[in-house]
């Protein structure tokens, strides 16, 4: 039988090479857990071998139970009948599956039901369920929703919604997205009000609701009046069945089995979520940076499963007498494939044990602050985290995604014309790639999230020690073009701050966020391929390309290509 996590070399090499030691001891609070939860593990190597175990669970039910219904769920899709949603079939059993195994909470707390894990263990299963159908990620991938009530709800929220999240009765949304209020949120208009008790009700349209038929819905809403930006809103949470209206459902390209919805709130009973007006500049802003996690492990899943495809079609397929595996414009597109699937996926945990780290050090700057102890230490510690998973989260969406779109291209190029029919897996790849790159931010969001701290060059220190690092010798050469791939960033840097406009840092923000990955990217590979001889080639492809690109990155910043941007009113209405 097929295993999606066993069967993966190079998952499993990031499995092995994880380092979450002080993270799980944190998690589980110097082991004292396993005193009052007989699941709970007594040290790091228990946890390793517990992750381990459940890990293999989910790729047998991916390969063996989701991937195989896949096909039938992108064609049956989702209905609305008389305001109810329901799932494909094969979703409702994949669903019914996932919750069997307690699959279902695995990031929540052992006292509301859930398994205690860390994020990083989750978003390796985000990414085997992904390969095996990316529509039921969506699903699968929302228990963002559950944790965000644990992080910022009251205990009451807490007894109430959680337990459920663990068994699987209840599944979330996030309802944040309205029709004149997309990427640009300060912008929700959703009316949050009181009544004279000081009961809360909802007003308005959500649209583009992943998972809009959930259960347990968190909306951002205004619940401040006369307010028209952010510090106007406030987080809620609500019963999806409580005077909330499923008024259609969107006829979309791909993710078939994932139900996006428009919401009409008729009055809806609702309960605040932390404090008013922190609604989008704290509660939506941390949800939402987990949620582009979720996406990253998302297309890095559709771009296993499409090189895959493409990989068992290019040796089946044969023309001019010989396999077209053979043939070397085919085989350059695979190894090209390869490299991006291994250098994403080291970028992916990565950013995934950053996330990871800056939330754990909040919760024991929290616990110690409860129980009196002095934090000052590790708030300093908490502030450099925070910048890194905030920069981290940006840059890996945006790379993951536009690589999965790329990849889901390029496999279906390897099928030629049949590729391009509904009978190969590939079409539905192609398909369910195209989303990654808009929701939950598009790829320009990305970049203008990640150009702040990108202008700022707060890897600095990073990569000064990295420069510093001794590498074996047969490296040399791939150090040095990662000293000039640095040398080319802050020649560009230079170049745009010197410039002082505006208009032009935030054209030339792309070029500059793509430089920096390089950097990031490059070191976390090259260290990889100092564990393991396998990575050295790709460490050699990845790192030699990324210096070519880095130059062009440059040539287009400093050639005035981006002048006539000035102009644009003229040029595209072809004055």
């Amino acid at each position: 039988m097929q295993n999606f996590f066993l069967d993966n070399s190079d998952v499993l090499f990031h499995f092995k090479k994880l380092d979450l030691r002080d993270i799980v001891a944190i998690a589980e609070n110097d082991y004292a857990e396993a005193k009052e939860f007989p699941d709970a593990p007594v040290n790091y190597d228990d946890a390793m071998e517990n992750y381990k175990k459940v890990l293999e669970v989910v790729g047998d039910l991916a390969a063996n139970r989701v991937a195989p219904r896949a096909a039938a769920v992108d064609h049956e899709g989702v209905m609305l009948q008389n305001g109810t949603v329901s799932y494909a079939s094969g979703t409702q059993k994949s669903l019914h599956e996932l919750a069997q195994a307690d699959l279902m909470g695995m990031i929540l707390p052992r006292k509301y039901g859930g398994m205690n894990f860390p994020f990083t263990i989750y978003i390796m299963a985000v990414e085997i369920i992904a390969r095996a159908d990316a529509s039921l990620m969506n699903l699968f991938g929302l228990q963002d929703i559950g944790d965000t009530i644990r992080k910022f709800g009251n205990e009451q929220q807490r007894q109430e919604f959680l337990p459920k999240f663990s068994t699987g009765e209840y599944t979330g949304a996030m309802a944040l997205t309205e029709p004149d209020a997309g990427s640009d949120l300060q912008s929700v208009k959703l009316q949050a009000y009181q009544n004279q008790d000081g009961a809360w009700f909802l007003r308005g349209v959500k649209r583009f609701i992943t998972n809009g038929n959930g259960e347990v819905l968190l909306v951002l809403a205004r619940s401040e009046a006369g307010t028209k930006d952010g510090r106007g809103l406030s987080l809620f949470v609500c019963n999806g069945s409580d005077g909330v209206k499923v008024r259609r459902i969107e006829n979309k390209l791909g993710i078939h089995g994932s139900p996006t919805c428009e919401l009409q709130f008729n009055d809806t009973p609702a309960q605040l979520i932390g404090s008013r007006k922190f609604g989008l500049i704290k509660y939506v802003l941390d949800l939402m940076y987990r949620a582009r996690m979720g996406v990253s492990a998302q297309a890095l899943g559709i771009s296993q499963a499409a090189y895959e495809e493409a990989l068992r079609y290019a040796r089946d397929r044969v023309q001019f007498g010989k396999a077209i595996y053979a043939l070397p414009a085919v085989s350059n597109m695979l190894i090209e494939m390869r490299v991006a699937l291994e250098v994403n996926r080291s970028l992916l945990y990565y950013t995934a044990q950053a996330v990871d780290r800056k939330e754990k050090i909040e919760e024991l700057v929290e616990k110690l602050r409860e129980e009196g102890k002095p934090f000052s230490e590790q708030t300093v510690e908490l502030k450099q985290a925070t910048k890194i998973a905030n920069l981290l989260t940006p840059i890996t969406k945006y790379v993951l995604a536009e690589s999965a779109n790329r990849m889901a291209y390029d496999a279906l190029q390897i099928h030629g014309g049949t590729g391009y029919m509904k009978e190969f897996r590939v079409e539905r790849l192609a398909r369910d790639a195209r989303i990654t790159n808009i929701y939950e931010g598009t790829s320009q969001m990305q970049i203008v999230a990640a150009a702040g701290t990108v202008m700022n060059d707060i890897l600095h220190d990073y990569f000064d020690a990295k420069e510093a690092q001794t590498y074996r010798s047969g490296f040399s050469r791939l150090v040095e073009c990662l000293k000039e791939i640095r040398l080319l960033f802050y020649d560009a840097l230079k170049y745009v701050v010197e410039k002082k406009d505006t208009t032009f840092q935030d054209i030339a923000a792309k070029d500059l966020v793509e430089l920096y990955s390089y950097l990031i990217i490059g070191y976390l590979i090259l260290d990889d391929a100092e564990i393991d001889q396998r990575k050295v080639f790709i460490a050699n492809r990845y790192i030699l390309g990324a210096l070519a690109k880095a130059r062009s990155n440059v040539e287009s910043i400093k050639s005035g290509v981006f002048s006539d941007i000035l102009h644009a009113d003229k040029i595209l209405c072809g004055q």
